[in-house]
């Protein structure tokens, strides 16, 4: 069947970000043309599409990596420029990209607060408040059900799934409302891609907004409310899962008549 290109409603779900004709041009090659969707407080909205379908730059252009050429970005209703990725953070959006960026021989506590720990007193003379950080960790980390070896071993020590746990509740404690994970489960194994796949929808439940980019299509049908496609830059499907069949969004990747 052919699909139409539906308007996308989220329902009683809060828009928490929002694209309007997103676009972006690398000379004489366009690698977005007018992207546009929500992602909603509450859901877990999945992005499909092969190699230079546009995924990598979407990423880059929420995570504040890259400007637009055209269109915009708002931010709970309002127009935002994403100018870095830090500004990304202030705003409440957290990328976990698929290299996690964690700091090997440090434990899950010290990851999770690299770089913003927390501390008694000023300028140069400052105590670190370790007690305090690992309670906020654990604290954390038992929200979520993210179960990490006891101790404070190091993050190497750890399996592909924890390491991503720990990856995901870094991001979680700067505050974000918005969770960009991509390919989160591309190295992993069975037993630790299902360990992630539970995660992201325990984060679904308390409220996250999730845009999960992954390759993996039974992954994205199984724990993804709203599916997006893209093909060759251009944005060719958005619907709820529940709407879609598997030979559907096959169809709206490859570009097939089904």
């Amino acid at each position: 069947m052919t699909i139409a290109n539906d308007e996308f409603t989220s329902g009683a779900h809060e828009a928490v970000l929002t694209l309007e004709g997103i676009t972006k041009h690398f000379g004489g090659v366009t690698a977005l043309a007018g992207a546009s969707f929500n992602v909603a407080a509450g859901r877990v909205l999945g992005l499909l599409g092969h190699n230079g379908a546009g995924k990598s730059t979407l990423v880059r252009i929420i995570s504040g990596v890259q400007q637009p050429d055209a269109g915009r970005l708002l931010w709970r209703g309002r127009p935002v420029q994403v100018s870095s990725p830090a500004h990304a953070r202030r705003l409440g959006i957290a990328t976990v990209f698929q290299e996690l960026a964690l700091a090997d021989d440090l434990d899950a506590t010290a990851n999770i607060f690299l770089n913003r720990e927390l501390a008694w007193g000023w300028g140069p003379v400052k105590v670190r408040r370790e007690r305090e950080m690992r309670r906020r960790a654990v604290e954390l980390l038992d929200r979520f059900a993210i179960n990490l070896p006891p101790g404070a071993i190091d993050v190497r020590s750890m399996s592909g799934g924890q390491r991503q746990g720990v990856a995901i509740a870094r991001a979680l404690a700067g505050g974000s409302d918005l969770l960009l994970l991509d390919e989160p489960t591309a190295a992993l194994g069975v037993r630790e891609t299902r360990q992630v796949e539970d995660l992201i929808l325990r984060l679904r439940d308390h409220g996250s907004a999730v845009l999960l980019v992954s390759h993996d299509l039974e992954q994205i049908l199984k724990v993804c409310d709203d599916i997006v496609v893209f093909r060759r830059g251009h944005q060719v499907g958005l619907h709820p899962r529940h709407q879609l069949t598997k030979a559907d969004v096959v169809s709206l990747i490859v570009g097939g008549e089904g």
